[in-house]
């Protein structure tokens, strides 16, 4: 695998959620390897983009409003076309079933799933006139685990998985690849209201006895979005330090 540091030079990447945590991470690593990065959020992430300096740019966006990735498709326009989106934004209310509600189910679907949809309906094109583009969609690793209270959650991540298969078939032929990546339990402020004991429960299920920290994500969203990765496509590529295991 190519490990220089221009591995992305002469691309555009977004990234939702770019505000702090995963999103943060993977914006500021793909602007060390040469990307331009529109950083998104749902109020502008300029502390972001103070972080990695003039070659990001700080967008709002609110990922369930069509409106919004219309406004985004044209403000990126004057940076260059998107070759990378990385959706990472996420909605993940923990609700027993008995007090799940629909407007709870809608806005967990609709910041988890639609966002990936309407992704691909606005910066797609862009990609097939160039025949390179790449799509990543987070997902978690929460589709294989026995976890209460998130079956709306695990309903849109799992989605997720389905969804970047399904696209992977689409856009093959136009030089543009779609994966899916299954983070485990990951250090940000998503996670801070768990205890100290609830965390280890968690990672004594892994091979690798540690939380995971945002920058452990970065590497395969790095490799994914590189030229290295151009024959792989339609697959959910688990990052969890070895917690989710098939079989």
């Amino acid at each position: 695998m190519n490990t220089s540091t221009g591995t992305h030079e002469g691309r555009t990447a977004l990234v939702t959620g770019a505000g702090q945590g995963i999103g943060q991470a993977i914006a500021m690593a793909l602007a060390k390897r040469g990307a331009r990065v529109i950083a998104t959020d749902l109020a502008a992430p300029d502390a972001t983009v103070s972080k990695i300096g003039s070659n990001a740019f700080a967008l709002q966006l609110d990922v369930t409003r069509e409106e919004d990735w219309r406004s985004v498709l044209l403000q990126s326009r004057e940076i260059g076309d998107v070759d990378i989106v990385v959706n990472n934004a996420g909605y993940f209310p923990h609700r027993l079933i008995d007090e799940l509600d629909l407007p709870t189910w809608r806005k967990t679907m609709a910041t988890n799933l639609d966002s990936h949809f309407l992704s691909v309906k606005y910066f797609l094109p862009a990609m097939r006139e160039k025949k390179w583009g790449r799509f990543i969609g987070i997902s978690s690793n929460m589709v294989g685990l026995a976890i209460p209270g998130m079956s709306h959650y695990i309903a849109s991540k799992m989605a997720i998985v389905g969804f970047m298969r399904g696209l992977a078939n689409d856009v093959a032929g136009d030089g543009v690849t779609a994966n899916a990546l299954l983070p485990g339990l990951i250090n940000t402020l998503a996670t801070a209201s768990q205890s100290d004991e609830q965390k280890r429960s968690t990672w004594e299920q892994q091979a690798i006895k540690r939380l995971g920290e945002p920058e452990d994500i970065t590497g395969a969203v790095l490799f994914l979005t590189s030229d290295d990765a151009a024959f792989i496509t339609g697959q959910a590529l688990v990052v969890d330090g070895g917690q989710y295991r098939v079989g």
